[in-house]
């Protein structure tokens, strides 16, 4: 991995932070996708340590610049984990906006992919080179957070595609 990409995918701070750092003065939007109450995938539910078959919150975003999708995200939290969150609310609001304020906030380890995002098809984008994921811990809540870096914003920055 080109170290200018290992400087997006190996941050361990707040992706949204550094999107609009990055993408200034285009104007930050988080476009939501999906959201519902549903089964994880099998390797979703591996990596939260839950059971296959148990309820979780799932939330698909496009992070955009200018309305253009730079990262496709989808988060995943175990619904018997939530204990009052009420990340339902969080409309076109990041999760990381939410999260990052928590003094307690734990990540864990971050694995990456080159693999393309196995959601969100309902936006027509070029997958980009690059993804990760890890699980966030606030107390007893538990999130895990994929993160799928596209073409437009390896473009829009001049990084290399691979």
């Amino acid at each position: 991995m080109p170290p200018v990409w290992w400087h997006w995918v190996a941050s361990r701070d707040s992706l949204t932070r550094r999107l609009v750092a990055a993408g200034a003065p285009r104007a930050f939007r988080v476009r939501l996708l999906d959201q519902r109450i549903d089964r994880p995938h099998r390797d979703e539910a591996l990596a939260l340590g839950i059971p296959i078959a148990q309820w979780a919150w799932l939330r698909e975003v496009a992070l955009c610049l200018d309305e253009r999708p730079w990262v496709l995200a989808r988060s995943v939290a175990p619904l018997s984990r939530l204990r009052g969150q009420r990340l339902e609310r969080l409309g076109d609001r990041s999760l990381g906006s939410w999260l990052f304020r928590q003094p307690d906030l734990i990540r864990g380890p971050l694995e990456a992919t080159a693999d393309p995002p196995p959601f969100g098809h309902t936006l027509p984008v070029a997958a980009g080179p690059w993804g990760r994921r890890s699980v966030l811990r606030h107390g007893h809540f538990a999130v895990l957070v994929q993160e799928f870096f596209l073409a437009s914003m390896a473009d829009d920055l001049g990084l290399p595609s691979r």
